[in-house]
């Protein structure tokens, strides 16, 4: 493969027993309280590089991951990208931190979240926030996100074509002048198209189920059940999503009710990228509030109020 241009290198790279190796960016000193950032099935960890890089003068230690199969981090097997094979992958980067980390997932990142904290007797999280994710997911947007991704698989002939596709799924975001951003996330091969930086191997998992029914029976158990989690836990919603739902947001609020809820205003299910300022603020104040440093700032302490 070929390429006319290069996607930032990885800060850090976490080889797991399992063979995968994944991709971070760091921000910030190691010896203060990290925060690990996962981001959603397509994206990369590109997704969260304002926030990790904003929260890292508070007194954290941000770490923002490529999942198997995106960016930078290996890809897998046919049959390698069931949700419980990113879970093994958290589970296995865990035990390579010093401390408990505090998880921040979106989509596929918020869901291997869930499962890792809860599979586990002992907490392996100090807390959780899930980013536009619940246990039940509306159909609508699950199929409109398996969309986008399928019609990407053949690639596009410039980047301005990956900006209209973009534009065409995100038609509330403003399409930008300058495109080298998506650097971040394509890839030039040698035929001269550019293709989204994931494997497209992954889809096939969101068709008919290549997996066996005890995979998906535990899978279904585990979310209904989430009576074990009782670290502090966040969930950010944007309010237009249409993956979550009001109402799944409050079926989860029923099933954590010490759970924190901030439900963001004129936000999509991409809400780091739709309201990144207001999405950054809302996370900093959770964390300084609920995790504060030893040398945080009366200034810091601060509550903001989200928009």
């Amino acid at each position: 493969m070929t390429s006319s241009f290069a996607p930032p290198a990885p800060s850090l790279r976490f080889d797991l027993p399992n063979g995968i190796s994944i991709a971070a960016d760091v921000h910030g000193d190691p010896s203060h309280q990290p925060v690990l950032f996962l981001h959603g099935g397509g994206q990369t960890r590109h997704a969260w590089g304002n926030t990790a890089e904003t929260l890292a003068p508070h007194g954290f230690y941000t770490i923002c991951t490529d999942h198997r199969g995106h960016g930078e981090s290996s890809w897998a097997g046919e049959l390698e990208y069931h949700v419980f094979h990113f879970v093994e992958d958290l589970q296995h980067l865990l035990t390579q931190l010093d401390q408990k980390p505090i998880l921040v997932g979106a989509s596929l990142g918020g869901i291997a979240s869930l499962l890792a904290e809860t599979e586990q007797e002992e907490s392996v999280a100090m807390g959780v926030i899930l980013v536009d994710v619940t246990p039940r997911l509306e159909t609508v947007g699950v199929d409109r996100i398996i969309g986008f991704m399928r019609g990407g698989t053949s690639g596009f002939a410039s980047l301005d074509e990956a900006a209209d596709s973009i534009s065409q799924y995100l038609p509330h975001r403003k399409r930008p002048k300058d495109l080298s951003g998506l650097v971040k996330n394509l890839r030039r091969r040698e035929d001269g198209r550019y293709y989204w930086h994931w494997d497209p191997k992954m889809l096939k998992t969101f068709g008919p189920s290549p997996y066996t029914q005890e995979d998906d029976r535990r899978l279904k158990e585990r979310l209904e059940d989430l009576s074990s989690l009782d670290i502090p836990t966040l969930l950010i919603r944007g309010r237009l999503s249409d993956l979550v739902s009001a109402e799944t947001a409050a079926e989860f609020l029923e099933m954590v009710p010490h759970a924190e809820y901030v439900d963001l205003a004129d936000a999509h299910h991409m809400v780091a990228g739709d309201r990144n300022d207001v999405f950054t603020n809302t996370v900093k104040e959770f964390l300084l509030r609920r995790f504060p440093p030893e040398d945080t700032t009366n200034e810091d302490r601060v509550q903001r109020t989200p928009q």
